[in-house]
């Protein structure tokens, strides 16, 4: 390596986009809860063998193995699940009616679209060079690759939603992920959770300013310099509609976190929310709490 590409340390570089299959790039495929992989090589994230033991447990402690099935479960989602390839696993999830509604990190479901329109995410040799990675228009995550070109494809499907969006209407994580999920459901054959959320009618909303912190936001924003969509932006409508609406109306309701954050805290925030308002508000609330609950903090 020359003594010229050593002291750049990335400043000011103009990175050469390369394609991962071009450069031989081994790509990760989508893990799957399934009676039995014991055949199968799978090729995914630093920690994704662990979901599902935890989701069993987590399963179990709901009753939504046949002692609740009414259990309204809201999951909250935090750190690299998509990129580590855990995305089918939170589908299935939402398919099978288990989970009623999710709250994430705008950059879960960044990831995540990347997979659900057909992208791939790549594995990462230690033996490779992260400057060089870098040049070369790949962003690592732990231990996988998430190619600059994939953020590129996908930001031009949020730019063909946002085009068509009333600028007067209030703008939210909710209605944003919705229209994510209606899209992908009219034009993508891959299965993914924005999709399977809009096709179930699962709440799917991100955490607070997600849509204004969220790179995938930015990107488009710096781009395209539509500043005007974001001109009537709040997260009161998806935040009301998890904690206040469906939540409330149910039967039994549980929380069902992995990784922690802030997804986890706004969701935890479901029954002081309803007792301000009913003790301080007046307003004629069922005071309630969450009958369930599990966490499955993953680590590296």
């Amino acid at each position: 390596m020359s003594n010229e590409h050593e002291k750049s340390h990335g400043e000011g570089i103009d990175r050469v986009l390369h394609d991962p299959i071009s450069d031989k790039l081994v790509p990760l495929e989508r893990w799957i809860c399934r009676r039995s992989t014991a055949s199968t090589t799978w090729y995914v994230g630093w920690a994704a063998r662990r979901l599902p033991a935890a989701g069993g447990r987590g399963r179990r402690r709901f009753g939504s193995d046949g002692r609740d099935k009414e259990c309204f479960i809201v999951m909250t989602l935090a750190g690299a699940m998509t990129v580590a390839k855990q995305g089918l696993i939170i589908t299935e999830l939402i398919d099978r009616g288990v989970v009623k509604a999710i709250i994430s990190t705008g950059a879960l479901m960044a990831h995540g679209l990347v997979e659900a329109a057909g992208r791939s995410h790549f594995k990462y040799d230690p033996r490779m060079d992260d400057l060089e990675l870098y040049e070369a228009g790949y962003n690592r995550v732990y231990d996988t690759l998430e190619p600059e070109t994939n953020l590129d494809f996908v930001e031009t499907i949020v730019a063909r939603i946002l085009k068509a969006w009333n600028h007067n209407e209030v703008l939210c994580s909710y209605k944003l992920n919705r229209e994510i999920g209606r899209y992908l459901s009219e034009h993508v054959k891959e299965r993914g959770i924005l999709k399977s959320a809009f096709e179930t009618m699962c709440r799917c909303s991100s955490r607070h300013l997600a849509i204004r912190k969220s790179g995938l936001m930015w990107r488009y924003t710096t781009a395209r310099g539509a500043r005007t969509t974001f001109r009537r932006c709040t997260t009161t409508p998806s935040r009301i509609g998890i904690l206040r609406g469906d939540a409330t109306e149910a039967g039994t309701s549980g929380i069902f976190t992995i990784g922690g954050g802030v997804p986890r805290n706004w969701a935890q925030q479901f029954g002081p929310y309803i007792e301000l308002r009913h003790r301080r508000g007046g307003e004629e609330l069922p005071l309630k709490r969450f009958h369930y609950g599990y966490a499955s903090v993953l680590s590296r």
